[in-house]
């Protein structure tokens, strides 16, 4: 279909209207007989708007006439058309002509590699591991071998579930999912202790294998055996096993900052300016005036890709650099501002951390007055389950 289409601009192609009460009927028909149309657009119920190669015209015009559709030609495009066009500027035909070729040779290349993650999730560095496994943009897609690299990456990482790699014209389409953190797997046949993974006082112990080795309001930390991994009998005696339970504690999470009552806030003015630079391969072209007018600003850039087509890249980006005016201005806060805002921002840090805000129990909050600022200390409460399988070394 792609292939079709790119020869369709060189040939010429007819942007056409089709008005009617089966308008999905004709589609279907079209199909059938694998006429290629593209670009289509609904207009209305009964209007339909779409791209025909020339050579299929008239089998779209009988296929109007069964379904009771009108068709109508709209715009004429593409190279032919073009040139007719402007058949006396030999210089624009020469560089066209160029561009056409240029355009045909990086259809070999992959100039693009877009990576999807279920869920937006986060992939620290996969960009950097496609390409040191194969897959990077300026690379022949006949040079590429989608099996090998995911092989590689599946070798490579263990945060990774799933990994999908499709080479759609100059685009390579990376499909990822993210890998579950799951805790080390034992045997049913191996024998394990259950171990505390955090400090805390114990609220709940229930041993449904083993034998307990805490009772509730025991102080724990990492590593104590919370559930033995034995149990012994009047006539057995001690056997192992693989300890089963659900032990729960109470755990503290802490985070503090100092909030100074004097700060330089950068406030925006509202004024920005921005700069271009053209992308070619690894070539910049930078255009004048590099550099910002204002004094204090913040600096966003984003790279934009021409691509004639959804997945036709061409090896040409533009970069954008916003640069955004700020000042400096002094503020002055109270004890009680200073309080609240350190208050705000370490909650915050830690409803992120914590995962059940059900399970929070309880919030303890201190401050200590400086001279220059206030000292915040936010605690949170939190009942959780902090048991562990371990197994037991002999």
């Amino acid at each position: 279909m792609f292939i079709k289409i790119i020869f369709s601009y060189i040939l010429g192609f007819l942007r056409i209207s089709v008005e009617g009460y089966y308008i999905e009927r004709f589609i279907n028909i079209c199909k059938n007989k694998k006429i290629t149309i593209w670009k289509l657009k609904r207009n209305g119920s009964i209007e339909l708007n779409a791209n025909v190669r020339i050579k299929e015209f008239r089998k779209i015009c009988k296929i109007g006439k069964k379904t009771g559709c009108k068709i109508r030609i709209k715009d004429k495009k593409g190279l032919p058309f073009l040139l007719h066009r402007y058949k006396k500027r030999k210089l624009f035909i020469i560089l066209l002509v160029v561009l056409i070729i240029i355009i045909g040779l990086s259809s070999n290349f992959v100039w693009n590699v877009e990576i999807q993650v279920e869920e937006n999730e986060e992939l620290v560095d996969i960009r950097k591991d496609l390409e040191e496994a194969g897959l990077k943009t300026g690379k022949l897609k006949s040079k590429i071998d989608t099996k090998e690299i995911i092989n590689k990456i599946r070798l490579e990482r263990n945060d990774i579930a799933w990994i999908g790699i499709k080479l759609k014209g100059t685009n390579a389409i990376v499909k990822l999912v993210k890998a579950d953190k799951k805790p080390e797997i034992i045997d049913e046949d191996e024998y394990c202790n259950i171990v505390a993974d955090k400090t805390g006082i114990i609220t709940k112990i229930n041993a449904q294998e083993g034998t307990a080795n805490v009772k509730v309001g025991d102080t724990v930390k990492i590593g104590d055996v919370l559930i033995n991994g034995w149990m012994e009998g009047k006539f057995t005696g001690i056997r192992y096993v693989q300890a089963k339970g659900e032990i729960e504690a109470k755990v503290w999470y802490t985070k503090n900052k100092k909030i100074p009552y004097n700060v330089t806030e950068k406030i925006s003015t509202g004024n920005e300016e921005n700069k271009y630079r053209i992308k070619i391969g690894n070539f910049e072209i930078n255009f004048p005036k590099k550099y910002s007018k204002f004094k204090i600003y913040d600096t966003i850039e984003t790279e934009n890709k021409i691509k004639l087509f959804s997945d036709f890249y061409l090896p040409i980006s533009i970069i954008k650099t916003t640069y955004k005016e700020k000042e400096e201005k002094q503020k002055t806060y109270t004890l009680e501002e200073a309080k609240n805002i350190g208050i705000k921002e370490l909650e915050e840090e830690l409803d992120e951390k914590i995962e059940n805000k059900e399970k929070i129990v309880n919030k303890n909050i201190n401050t200590y007055e400086q001279e220059d600022g206030v000292e915040v200390y936010v605690t949170y409460e939190v009942i959780e389950n902090i048991g562990t399988n371990e197994k037991i070394a002999f």
